[in-house]
């Protein structure tokens, strides 16, 4: 909370998209938009030197989405390294694939916690421990990252089939037997029912700011319909 307050003036005059360990974000195809990330990025030096703090420079990187031209970006007098993939973001082609494949490390590094540490198999050990320290990395921000390819859902999906298989008188049976058992659903149902739910959430009367923006209502003449449809448009 100190440190929520010491930094809380560190947007104040920022022009460009901010966003979580000072990232911005911009239009950079033209020259007026290349000019307002500088300033902002210059901005945010003269609050770092004000406030008597270092901007790491080897850390300052750009990430450049689309084809357009590339523009140098520069803090102080430390010009940004270009990389293709910025962690807990995306990649330059919007691709997701290595967050996923990261958070699937995670979870499994804390799977292998469990291991080592608790020698109980049992169920009704094993599955509120999973729930509260291994899924979660599953399923942190997992509406933003859309998952689309089944390479990528697999290997989530993979993540939890070995939590499950730890269980005590499940290693022989097949993954969905073992959901069953257990009384679980797949990663993939949990997006599923998650998106149901907010859905719906929206077409009570929830999200209206932010869900007007990204979902129309269908009018349907039909009598017999029950006015909660939308319309389905290309993404």
């Amino acid at each position: 909370m100190l440190f929520n307050a010491i930094i809380s003036d560190l947007d104040d005059g920022i022009k460009c998209t901010s966003a979580d360990d000072t990232k911005l974000s911009g239009e950079v195809d033209t020259l007026e938009g290349r000019a307002t990330l500088q300033e902002d990025l210059d901005r945010l030096e003269e609050w770092a030197n004000k406030n008597l703090m270092k901007v790491k420079k080897d850390k300052c990187k750009v990430l450049h989405l689309g084809k357009q031209s590339r523009s140098a970006a520069h803090t102080g007098t430390y010009e940004a390294g270009e990389q293709s993939v910025e962690r807990d973001v995306v990649d330059n082609k919007l691709s997701m694939s290595e967050q996923c494949a990261a958070a699937a490390k995670q979870a499994r590094r804390m799977l292998g916690c469990i291991k080592k540490i608790i020698t109980s198999r049992d169920k009704e050990l094993i599955i509120p421990l999973c729930s509260v320290l291994f899924r979660p990395h599953l399923q942190y921000c997992v509406q933003f990252w859309s998952l689309l390819h089944k390479k990528v859902v697999d290997r989530l999906e993979v993540a939890q089939r070995r939590g499950a298989k730890m269980i005590k008188g499940l290693g022989s049976h097949l993954y969905e037997e073992r959901l069953r058992e257990l009384g679980l659903f797949s990663l993939e149902k949990r997006r599923l029912k998650g998106n149901l739910i907010t859905m719906f959430q929206f077409l009570k009367g929830g999200y209206k700011e932010d869900g007007d923006s990204l979902f129309t209502r269908g009018h349907m003449e039909k009598m017999r319909s029950n006015g909660y449809k939308l319309l389905l448009r290309r993404f």
